[in-house]
């Protein structure tokens, strides 16, 4: 028998309307040494299956028929006591988002140290040492100095290699991991792939892999699971099923996956499935939408960075003497020009993230001038008098989820910042402005009286995008914007971008890990390494013949997809429907 086998698993949501069934007749096995990618779209159930498997399905979920076993033993159906047997210590299990899943209120060494002592026979000295070698091989620099700290003082890409080091620390049988490599740039991906291969394949470990990246399945899986609705569509070989595959939803999922070796004008969009509500068509000479105010004549780049330095202090202390700091900015100097697309790429904690926001004012420099049509803001003091400029600066933060007022309706969300800057006359004008923003997103008016918790992530995206447009702003910065979504959902919303640039002459700061994404979205990309920006060029020359050896390591550790061919795919021919 199989390492982990799934038998008829159906798993229903029980609900005043009716019961929805999130799963329904999914059987699979997983081998020893083997691992399973499970790909599909938002809402397809793949993490549903996870978490039904380890007993963590959220309320009020639950399995309505179908067996789980591991190794021989049945365990779907057992008690919440006996499940705390397994999960950890016979199962990894490596969660999504690593700051929900991460105690803020604990340190790293206590929450891993925590773990090894609750499921393994084991010292405190002895699991602090481990927790440590773990810390270093998941790519953590400084191991011993950084598992004193809190989840907070740590970039989104090294929470989530703290996350998956405390799923290996028990040396489970199976490894469950969701969307593990999101927040990672292409180099820790590297690292945390090659583990869990090295994992599986020294230790007989099985995987089961969610993810996005059609890159990675291709790369990493021994075969491959395509879900759709709840439904298993085709599985298969890896190389069988992504280079001849039987289903026309799987053609279509392929057909948009970003291409790495060609720049394209538009995303493809995966045509096998209702597509979002195309985006409202309006006379932006005329609309409030396209007035964007204040705009001078300039001739200079919009923004420009000069020689910016940031630090945070990583160990306080009364004396000077005895504090110690991570250099996140070091002496970084870029232009960007109005209507550009300007790119940022780099591993997790290079800097990225610190100078969007150090633009943004919500980081202050500790040196070094950054500029906006001219005008030093580092020079501001005042809140009041930088207001103006900050309204024309505008960011797409990377976590849709908690970037949205949980408490708030989506038409108080995007009217906020209108209010905020008295940018209507009255109540009625910020009313037609918001169910116009929702309309230009690709969103109905009916969203505004919904909360964000009623949106899929890309919905909540656009949500994001609607609130920063609402300042009329001149640059928007995109940190990570696409991170967490799957490709077809990733199309939509990149789709969108380009078109709002078109239209509304907006200049893009656009931050990503994904490297094919840079290559379609960007005009010009910098690369930044330990707080430094090593070269900036032109996007095909880059990709081409970057001339930092860093760079050129960064594109040679990109995924290649190796799926069929899609110039000669008619996308046309694939008609939409039910499975």
């Amino acid at each position: 028998m199989s390492l982990l086998e799934v038998k008829h698993l159906r798993i229903e949501y029980p609900s005043r309307h009716g019961v929805m069934a999130a799963i329904d007749d999914l059987s699979f096995h997983i081998e020893r040494g083997e691992i399973l990618g499970v790909v599909g779209e938002s809402g397809a159930g793949k993490s549903t299956i996870g978490n039904a498997i380890i007993d963590l399905l959220s309320p009020p979920g639950r399995i309505a028929s179908g067996e789980v076993y591991l190794d021989k033993e049945r365990i779907s159906g057992l008690t919440s006591r006996q499940m705390r047997g397994i999960r950890g210590q016979r199962i990894g299990f490596i969660f999504q988002d690593p700051m929900t899943s991460l105690n803020p209120l604990f340190t790293v060494e206590a929450q891993m140290v925590e773990t090894l002592l609750a499921n393994t026979k084991t010292t405190r000295a002895a699991a602090l040492k481990k927790s440590i070698s773990l810390l270093d091989a998941v790519g953590i620099p400084q191991p011993e100095l950084r598992i004193k700290q809190y989840p907070h003082q740590f970039s989104g890409g090294m929470r989530q290699r703290v996350v998956i080091a405390i799923a290996l620390s028990c040396d489970p049988e199976l490894i469950i991991a969701d969307e593990p490599t999101t927040a990672l740039d292409v180099s820790i991906q590297d690292q945390i792939l090659t583990l869990i291969r090295t994992l599986c394949k020294e230790r007989n470990v099985g995987c089961m892999l969610v993810t996005h990246d059609m890159g990675v399945v291709s790369n990493v899986t021994d075969r491959v699971a395509v879900m759709y609705q709840g439904r298993l569509m085709e599985i298969g070989p890896t190389d069988k099923v992504l280079q001849t595959p039987a289903h026309d939803y799987t053609k279509s999922l392929i057909s948009a996956v970003p291409r790495s070796d060609v720049k394209l004008h538009r995303f493809p969009l995966v045509s096998y499935i209702e597509q979002a509500t195309e985006k409202a068509h309006l006379d932006l000479k005329t609309h409030w939408l396209g007035q964007s105010q204040d705009q001078r004549a300039f001739t200079g780049p919009l923004l420009r960075v000069e020689q910016c330095k940031l630090r945070f202090i990583t160990k306080n202390s009364l004396f000077e003497s005895g504090r110690q700091y991570v250099q996140a900015v070091n002496d970084v100097s870029f232009e960007i020009y109005e209507g550009e697309t300007f790119g940022l790429v780099g591993e997790s904690g290079s800097g990225k993230s610190t100078i969007a926001r150090a633009i943004t004012g919500l980081y202050p420099p500790d040196s070094g001038k950054i500029w906006f049509e001219g005008i030093d803001l580092t020079a501001i003091k005042s809140e009041k008098a930088r207001r103006p400029l900050r309204r024309q600066m505008q960011m797409v933060f990377q976590n849709p989820y908690s970037s949205l007022n949980p408490r708030m309706r989506v038409a108080d969300i995007i009217a906020e910042p209108i209010r905020f800057h008295k940018l209507a006359d009255n109540e009625a004008q910020v009313r037609s402005i918001v169910r116009d923003l929702l309309d230009y997103v690709g969103l109905e008016r009916a969203a505004g009286v919904k909360f964000p918790h009623e949106f899929s992530g890309g919905q909540r995206q656009r949500i994001s995008i609607a609130r920063a447009l609402a300042t009329r702003p001149r640059l928007l910065i995109c940190d990570e914007p696409t991170s967490a979504l799957d490709v077809s959902v990733q199309a939509q919303i990149l789709n969108l971008l380009k078109d709002l640039q078109d239209e509304l002459k907006l200049t893009l700061l656009f931050i990503s890990h994904d490297l094919p994404v840079i290559r379609q979205m960007c005009d010009r990309i910098g690369v930044m390494q330990k707080g430094r920006l090593l070269e900036v060029a032109e996007t095909e020359q880059l990709f081409t013949h970057a001339s930092d050896p860093y760079s050129r390591s960064l594109i040679g550790l990109m995924p290649e997809f190796k799926g069929m061919s899609r110039a000669g795919l008619d996308i046309s021919a694939i008609s939409p429907g039910q499975p």
